[in-house]
């Protein structure tokens, strides 16, 4: 029996279409009119949930000017921690109005809590399911906490080893979450295609029997309707409503009609994995009668021998299988035969 996960009564697993979380994370550039924009332009292509991030920089970092909160590569160089986070930040007073704004729209929103502040924020309003990032993976207690609300987990695994996987998989469990799914993750930002790996998602869903996914950070859509076939139930994908207008994460997201494009291929991608079956699809039903098969293709008398120039396999399929060519010549045929006549057993001696 194949595992079920659900959030707000949708339920997720191989046997259902991809749940596709378009994540809002901080393309809402400080702007909480952007951040319903992105939420409306995530349900009108087709997303099954749009995801916030609950933190505030001062629950996540601290300012500090040592040389390890500073950022010396990639996208953010040159940004302290702190300052980064104030940039990127969901305040926590948008939090209300952002999911009443979902739920007016009719698309799920749940959210990536990081420290159990955020987990009380988000309990208060009443979100459906929790996300925990990859950075956080390592954080038990985090984990724990949100274990203890009982309600859905997806658990991000971007740097993470399998004993530490491991870990946060038993904390979950043991803690009270009984609907859990893993999401590979590469944590790079962008993350080359080569260095996808998306054989992973597959092992997840096998070496800790759960739900398993992808959270994507390449550029463009091929990836995820590629981890449909490797077995991904749950793509997650950041959403900005223009690249052009930059902010933290908008250099590896996807715009909304990208965002609609994605959904239909994952649903394309699983739709084509179909099952394991060797019947005749009804698409190719009429097709059978053009394979080859045994024709007569010079006149052939009563008593005459069959040979390979009055016989022949050739399109259509009515006469006899090709695979009784080299039993029928040399034979003698029972009647005159004309040219153009499907071989059958009742014309031959």
């Amino acid at each position: 029996m194949s595992i079920k996960f659900s959030i707000n009564k949708r339920e997720i697993g191989s046997e259902f279409p991809p749940y596709v979380i378009a994540e809002l994370s901080a393309n809402h550039n400080g702007d909480i009119d952007r951040a319903k924009k992105i939420i409306l332009e995530a349900k009108k292509a087709g997303a099954d949930a749009v995801k916030l991030q609950t933190y505030e920089a001062d629950t996540i970092t601290m300012k500090c000017s040592r040389p390890e909160f500073m950022i010396n590569e990639g996208l953010w160089k040159g940004y302290t921690l702190h300052d980064l986070y104030k940039w990127a930040e969901t305040p926590y007073s948008w939090h209300k109005e952002l999911f009443e704004y979902a739920e007016e729209n009719n698309i799920t929103c749940f959210s990536t809590p990081f420290d159990e502040s955020a987990v009380d924020l988000l309990e208060d309003i009443n979100t459906p399911a929790y996300k925990i990032a990859s950075f956080e993976i390592i954080d038990l207690p985090l984990i724990e906490y949100v274990a203890s609300t009982h309600k859905p987990m997806i658990l991000s695994t971007g740097m993470a080893s399998p004993d530490e996987i491991k870990e946060a998989v038993d904390i979950a469990h043991q803690s009270g979450c009984n609907q859990l799914a893993l999401l590979h993750c590469v944590s790079g930002y962008p993350v080359p295609i080569e260095q996808s790996n998306l054989r992973v998602i597959e092992d997840l869903a096998t070496k800790y029997n759960v739900i398993s996914g992808l959270s994507d950070h390449t550029l463009g859509m091929l990836i995820p309707s590629v981890a449909i076939a490797m077995g991904a139930c749950i793509i997650e994908k950041h959403v900005t409503l223009s690249r052009e207008e930059k902010g933290p994460d908008s250099e590896f997201s996807i715009e909304p009609a990208e965002l609609k494009e994605l959904c239909r291929n994952v649903k394309y991608s699983w739709e084509s994995l179909g099952s394991i079956t060797y019947e005749l699809m009804p698409s190719e039903i009429s097709n059978k009668a053009y394979r080859r098969s045994l024709y007569v293709t010079k006149p052939i008398k009563a008593g005459e021998i069959l040979t390979n120039v009055n016989v022949r396999s050739i399109r259509p399929g009515y006469g006899l299988d090709p695979k009784y060519f080299k039993d029928v010549i040399g034979k003698n045929a029972r009647v005159d035969i004309e040219t153009g006549t499907p071989l059958n057993w009742d014309y031959i001696e």
